[in-house]
C-alpha cells in the first residue's frame, strides 16, 4: 500500500512540476523576446502573440482593487485553494484518474500565477486566440493548464453520470 500512495505522489509532483515549469518557462521567454504589448501574429491573426502584465485576473478583473484587497484575493485565498487541493489529491483513496490529473494541472496551473503574483507583482499574459465568434483574453500556460483541468473535471463528471445510468438501468 505504501509503494502505490508513493507512486501517487510521484506521479502528481511531477505533473505539477511539469505545468508550472511549462509555465514559467513560457512566461520568461515571452519577456524576454516579445516587447510590451507588441503584437506577433503566428497564425494570420487567429494565434497572436503579445506581452502584457496584467495586475487582475481574467480580463483584467480587479487590476484597479486596492493592494490589500488583491493580495487576499489573487495570492492569499488562491494558495488556501491550492492547499486543499492538494491535500484532497494526496488523501483520497478513491479519487479517478481522471480527476486526480485534473487536480494537478489546476495546482500546477494556480502555482504559476501566483509565483507571478508574488514574485512580480503581475502576471505575464502573451498568447491570444481568435476563432470566428471566440475571442479569449490574453492568457498564459498556467491558464491554459487551469482550463485543461476544468475540461477534465467536468469530462470525468459525464462519464461518472453515464456509469450511474447504466449501472441503473441493468
Amino acid at each position: 500500500m505504501k509503494a502505490k500512495r508513493l507512486t501517487k505522489l510521484l506521479i502528481g509532483l511531477i505533473l505539477i512540476i511539469s505545468n508550472v515549469s511549462c509555465d514559467q518557462i513560457t512566461k520568461k521567454e515571452a519577456r524576454r523576446n516579445i516587447d510590451a504589448h507588441e503584437r506577433i501574429e503566428v497564425v494570420n491573426d487567429t494565434f497572436v502573440l503579445t506581452n502584457v502584465e496584467n495586475t487582475g485576473a481574467a480580463l483584467e478583473f480587479g487590476s484597479k482593487f486596492h493592494p490589500t484587497l488583491k493580495l487576499f484575493i489573487f495570492q492569499l485565498l488562491p494558495t488556501l485553494v491550492l492547499i486543499y487541493l492538494f491535500y484532497l489529491l494526496f488523501k483520497e483513496e478513491d479519487i479517478s484518474k481522471l480527476n486526480f490529473v485534473a487536480i494537478t494541472f489546476f495546482i500546477g496551473g494556480g502555482i504559476g500565477n501566483i509565483l507571478d503574483r508574488v514574485l512580480r507583482e503581475s502576471v505575464t499574459d502573451f498568447m491570444y486566440l481568435e476563432l470566428g465568434p471566440v475571442h479569449t483574453g490574453i492568457f498564459n500556460m498556467a491558464d491554459v493548464s487551469i482550463t485543461l483541468g476544468a475540461i477534465l473535471f467536468i469530462t470525468s463528471s459525464i462519464i461518472s453520470k453515464e456509469k450511474k445510468s447504466l449501472k441503473a438501468n441493468v
